[in-house]
């Protein structure tokens, strides 16, 4: 036992574990670290990609998907601290492709079978993914989430390949799945607000995120860009769905980088503190 109290016989056993998922294949490689009391031990098992010869290191970038959401959240509330957005103003300003909406009577009902929204979406409600719009998780039928497929804006991995105008407008084109502030609805939200990050702060949402978090904490190898030598290549195949649900039809080079899966950072770096 280390200086921190790391037990080296409990770390042999987390090792074999991780280590397993490699051995059967669930993932190429994988870095663990445990810090505590000074003390830290890393655990770097496997390779960079499937069947590839390159071993994964500690500082290897891995893409971070959704906990872009996070970053994107810290993002939406610097422009609220700075009275560039308010928590409970409607996005109408900045996002006229959301006004007016209209609802689905019910999850599975016809795009035209809808009322009126019952007040508009506000930015609390995109920071807490009550938007409207989002991932139905459970199976079945369901024509808005076939649509937002076909339209490119479904849930999924990779950001959308649509400029930000475009998706706003595809966006604008549908109904909402329940009312504003009604019910959570996984991921599209912070799709939304990447774009209303970027309408609000006058640049593109990737550049905020460099000039206000990353640059500023030091965060030298967190980006919102694809990596290429050293780092991640987002997927391409759809992750599967279960049946009548969407299939997240998304580029593997998107057009931009939306707020909820679109940075990569090295694997086991310590994140900066918020002092």
């Amino acid at each position: 036992m280390g200086t921190g109290g790391l037990s080296t016989a409990r770390l042999g056993r987390m090792h074999d574990v991780m280590a397993g998922h490699v051995e059967r294949g669930s993932v190429p490689g994988l870095v663990t670290l445990m810090d505590r009391r000074g003390e830290t031990h890393v655990d770097a098992i496997g390779t960079k990609t499937i069947d590839g010869a390159e071993p994964i290191r500690r500082d290897t970038i891995f893409r971070i998907a959704s906990m872009t959401k996070p970053v994107t959240a810290a993002a939406a509330m610097i422009l609220v601290e700075e009275c560039r957005l308010r928590l409970d103003e409607p996005v109408d300003r900045l996002l006229p492709e959301l006004a007016d909406r209209k609802v689905l009577k019910r999850e599975g009902g016809s795009l035209d079978d809808t009322v009126p929204a019952n007040r508009p979406i506000t930015l609390r409600d995109l920071l807490t993914m009550r938007a409207g719009f989002g991932f139905i998780m459970e199976p079945g039928e369901y024509p808005v989430q076939e649509a937002m497929d076909e339209a490119g804006i479904a849930p999924g991995p990779n950001p959308p390949a649509l400029a930000p105008d475009v998706m706003m407008e595809r966006f604008g084109s549908l109904p909402l799945i329940h009312h504003p502030g009604e019910r959570w609805l996984y991921h599209s939200s912070f799709d939304i607000l990447g774009v209303l990050i970027a309408r609000a702060a006058g640049k593109r949402f990737e550049d905020f995120l460099a000039e206000r978090i990353f640059t500023p904490l030091g965060m030298k190898d967190t980006a919102c860009r694809k990596r290429s030598a050293t780092g991640w290549r987002p997927p391409i195949k759809a992750i599967p769905r279960p049946a009548g649900s969407c299939r997240a039809r998304r580029a593997a080079s998107p057009s931009f980088q939306a707020g909820a899966p679109g940075c990569s950072r090295p694997s086991t770096t310590t994140l900066p503190s918020a002092a």
